[in-house]
């Protein structure tokens, strides 16, 4: 199985490479979300430059900004440095959700129908589909976060940031996507059209957004809200990358169980959405 399902991904994946008009829309995309909601979303801007018509001296606006950094958004050291691991989740999570469209397609042109004859595992379609989408996304998350670092007032490091946490903050999103990604691709599976799979991941795929922590701390959110944010595996991922990023090395800010509480939860969200995912692509892959 592993052959066909490696033949198949690299067959998606020369797809995916040689058409670039799919690649350059998820980098302005990245750029875009980050300058977005970096700007609009900023709770910094709204501190009043002026009182009274006389101008805040800078060094007194500095530390109101840094006041509220510290306190609501975890000692980030700029905004965009607080989201952007949100923002790379979010890449994922769309890309996650509309990637089953070439699947779809495959579908519509007859592709499917040759790939059930063939001698190959029914497994291998549904595992090809799951991993092509995770590395297309992956490829996305690693270049927002380079974005991230290029733009004005962007992504701050801190000193004690090195491979281990950038590596530790890519698994965490890494196994959002997987997670997401076997949920997704079955969805993809067991449609006919792309107009199915558009409304159905548009209902799932925004309120998975808005009730985490991508955009917003949690903490700010009303009773209800903040319980379903607290078990959403965006936030588990979000929570794990935002420590990494924002604080570098989770040992020494404290937080290491926390990260490997999420890291944990996300194992077992992937081991059921892949069990999950797979029964029902088993079924939706019967010869027609």
């Amino acid at each position: 199985m592993f052959d066909e399902t490696l033949a198949l991904t690299n067959r998606a994946l020369k797809k995916w490479v040689r058409n670039p008009a799919t690649i350059f829309p998820g980098l302005f995309t990245a750029a875009f979300y980050l300058a977005l909601f970096g700007n609009s979303f900023n709770p910094t801007n709204l501190i009043p430059t002026s009182s009274n018509g006389i101008p805040i001296p800078p060094a007194a606006l500095a530390q109101a900004k840094a006041a509220i950094l510290t306190t609501t958004f975890g000692g980030a050291a700029t905004y965009i440095t607080y989201l952007t691991a949100g923002v790379i989740c979010l890449i994922v999570v769309f890309n996650m959700a509309f990637g089953g469209i070439d699947l779809v397609l495959d579908r519509q042109l007859g592709y499917f129908g040759t790939l059930l004859t063939a001698p190959i595992p029914r497994a291998a379609i549904y595992f090809s589909g799951v991993f092509q989408n995770l590395v297309k996304a992956m490829f996305l998350g690693v270049l927002t976060f380079v974005i991230a670092l290029l733009i004005p007032d962007g992504l701050i490091l801190t000193p004690s940031f090195g491979v281990l946490e950038f590596l530790g903050a890519f698994l965490a999103i890494g196994l959002l996507g997987l997670g997401l990604s076997c949920l997704f691709t079955a969805i993809a599976l067991s449609v006919r059209t792309i107009d199915s799979l558009i409304a159905i991941v548009n209902f799932l795929n925004l309120p998975l957004i808005f009730m985490s922590n991508a955009l917003f701390p949690s903490s700010s959110f009303p009773g209800w809200l903040k319980a379903v944010s607290d078990v959403n595996p965006i936030s588990k991922a979000d929570e794990a990358a935002r420590i990494l990023i924002v604080k570098g090395n989770p040992s020494a800010s404290g937080q290491l169980g926390t990260v490997t509480g999420d890291l944990l939860y996300l194992v077992g969200f992937v081991v059921v959405m892949g069990a999950l995912g797979y029964l029902v692509a088993r079924r939706a892959l019967r010869p027609e």
